[in-house]
């Protein structure tokens, strides 16, 4: 991984630039659930992870200890991506009757979520197909298949596919956007590479902070939801040091 990323290496006098959203998937989550907890944590600026720990444990955010918080992130990603139960157990190596506690305990936290989630099921299977946030759709056989496993399958997809599909959704915006945005600004900085929810800009020593601020401005306004969304930027010599 990181061996790999050093030998990316700009043109004499560049830096690269590395831009990618902070907790992009989770952002889209409390979007569409419109949960008051998850939005107000991403409104105020918090640890996603700590207050998922706080509400989880029952603990104050300020008492949340590390390993509570990996398992807090453990969850908080796994939703995203549609784990239950005992993807949890399997995750964190314990019993499931202790990752279906820890899962009750989030959605009672975060009721909307659930509400979301199932709801989404519901609809999937009314209409054959979900939709991202710009309306793309993918459609979802699997819900009605005779076998309970492919259909449990096809739940998990309808509720992961609205989040993952929006996601894209966002970050592709984003991509053209800034393409055209460096042309129109006369700049010589170019994209170079994208990768998951990451931009790599080859960047001129003379044009980092211009193009650090263009970068921000675009991605972070590519799309409007109840929460912000939020980039991480990092230059270097090469792609692992600008991570």
């Amino acid at each position: 991984g990181r061996a790999l990323r050093k030998a990316f290496i700009p043109a004499d006098g560049c830096v690269l630039l590395s831009s990618d959203y902070s907790q992009i998937e989770l952002r889209i989550l409390a979007h569409l659930a419109n949960d008051p907890g998850l939005v107000d944590a991403f409104e105020r600026g918090t640890d996603i992870h700590t207050v998922t720990a706080s509400k989880v444990f029952g603990v104050a955010e300020e008492d949340v200890d590390s390993h509570q918080r990996r398992f807090a992130k453990v969850i908080n990603y796994g939703l995203a991506y549609g784990m239950e139960a005992y993807g949890l157990a399997q995750r964190m190596d314990i019993p499931n009757d202790q990752a279906r506690d820890i899962l009750e305990a989030f959605f009672a936290g975060f009721p909307r979520v659930r509400e979301f989630m199932d709801q989404t099921v519901i609809e999937a299977r009314r209409l054959g197909y979900t939709s991202t946030i710009m309306g793309r759709r993918r459609r979802i056989p699997e819900l009605a298949s005779d076998n309970f496993r492919i259909r449990q399958m096809g739940e998990r997809m309808a509720q992961n596919a609205p989040v993952q599909g929006s996601a894209a959704d966002v970050f592709k915006v984003a991509t053209v956007r800034l393409a055209h945005a460096l042309k129109e600004e006369g700049l010589l900085s170019r994209i170079v590479l994208t990768v998951h929810d990451e931009l790599v800009l080859e960047v001129p020593l003379s044009e980092k902070d211009a193009c650090e601020a263009l970068t921000r401005s675009v991605m972070e306004g590519a799309a409007h939801l109840l929460v912000p969304l939020v980039v991480d930027i990092g230059f270097g010599p090469n792609w692992a040091e600008a991570k």
